[in-house]
């Protein structure tokens, strides 16, 4: 029996110069001559997919810088421990970022980098005889400076920045924490009880970390109340700094702040549910832009810092 068949002949075609492309050759990347420039390494890069987005990010940041708005940067530890703490305090120097946001674990490995110049543990092994996380020190100090902060009114990142200058400890000028306290760029502390390895310590005090956790909370909602025409990047916080930012961003526009019209930015190893939602895609809807750009951040905060300073 003949079957029937789809007879090609009667498609529509377009012309190709009609149609829309997403790839040109004016966006393809260019050869470089060895030995030349970051600048011509920067020009150089394809204006495609993540590279185009991060050419947009930088533009970002530097057109808010110039124009006096807002750059805020949220980091999760491993920026600190892949020792990346010297970029971030260069731009907060420079004046480009007006506010940095930091997890419980940020908190640790910042001190400890001001205290002996070193951290990060090996815990697999740690944690097989019960060591993990029970350095003395590392307790003793901060949870005793978030406490005098608590008696104080003040949060967890000025107290525990105000106190490494105040110790002088041999790497403060190492620490984001520190620094900021000295610039009067405010860094603050977002804590989770019990994530933490201080946590664990006698000397932690339930009440100082929850009152400081929440004063920080509330002075992160007043550094992005003139987030309008800024930026905020995101840097390795996967739970803890999206979920805050959403909170915060909400608490401002409740209270009256214009927050419709800016950029933001997450940087990570992959690509994640709750900073897409709660970075990218929700605070945006209003008018803004969000921008995922995936890599290692050994790699792509020194990209970033660099095209950054190579355009202020």
């Amino acid at each position: 029996m003949k079957r029937e068949r789809v007879d090609l002949s009667k498609i529509k075609t377009i012309p190709l110069n009609a149609r829309k492309c997403k790839v040109c050759v004016s966006d393809f990347a260019k050869v470089t001559k060895k030995g030349g420039s970051f600048k011509e390494f920067y020009e150089s890069l394809p204006n495609i997919l993540a590279s185009q987005n991060l050419q947009i990010v930088v533009d970002a940041v530097v057109k808010a810088h110039k124009d006096g708005k807002s750059v805020v940067f949220m980091m999760g530890a491993h920026v600190i421990k892949c020792g990346l703490s010297p970029l971030v305090i260069d731009l907060m120097k420079r004046g480009v970022l007006k506010a940095v946001a930091l997890n419980g674990a940020g908190v640790i490995h910042d001190t400890e980098i001001a205290m002996i110049g070193r951290t990060s543990e090996d815990v697999g092994e740690a944690i097989l005889d019960g060591s993990f996380g029970m350095a003395k020190e590392t307790a003793s100090f901060i949870n005793d400076a978030i406490s005098d902060g608590f008696k104080n009114g003040i949060g967890i990142g000025e107290a525990v920045g105000s106190r490494i200058l105040r110790d002088k400890l041999p790497h403060k000028d190492l620490s984001i924490l520190a620094v900021g306290h000295e610039l009067n760029v405010p860094v603050t502390a977002h804590v989770a009880i019990g994530t933490d390895i201080i946590h664990q310590h006698p000397s932690a005090n339930g009440a100082a970390i929850g009152e400081g956790s929440l004063l920080d909370f509330r002075n992160f909602i007043y550094s992005l109340s003139n987030l309008e025409d800024g930026v905020v990047i995101n840097f390795g916080s996967a739970v803890i700094l999206p979920e805050v930012f959403l909170k915060a961003v909400t608490v401002a526009r409740n209270l009256g702040f214009k927050l419709e019209r800016f950029t933001t930015a997450n940087f990570d190893m992959i690509s994640q549910y709750r900073p897409y939602q709660n970075i990218l895609s929700r605070p945006t809807s209003k008018g803004g832009r969000g921008y995922n750009v995936i890599g290692h951040h050994e790699i792509m905060m020194p990209l970033l810092y660099r095209s950054i300073i190579e355009k202020l």
